[in-house]
């Protein structure tokens, strides 16, 4: 299990665990991400990543993406 922004471009992931304070997870969750889900890098820039979750695209910090276990 790694944090998301370790997580390989282009590769489709499966979430395994969503870490930090209760507002966190339900934010995580109203974009889309749940455990069991599938996730996919499209892209990084300075840290921060744009995924494909649940057919549509996402910004997410890099402080986000190490709350994200995959």
């Amino acid at each position: 299990m790694i944090p998301l922004n370790m997580a390989d471009a282009g590769q489709p992931q499966i979430i395994k665990r969503i870490g930090g304070s209760p507002e966190v997870k339900k934010h995580l969750e109203n974009l889309g991400f749940n455990v069991g889900g599938e996730v996919c890098i499209v892209s990084t820039l300075a840290g921060n990543l744009i995924v494909r979750v649940k057919e549509s695209r996402v910004a997410v910090s890099e402080e986000l993406a190490r709350k994200i276990m995959v």
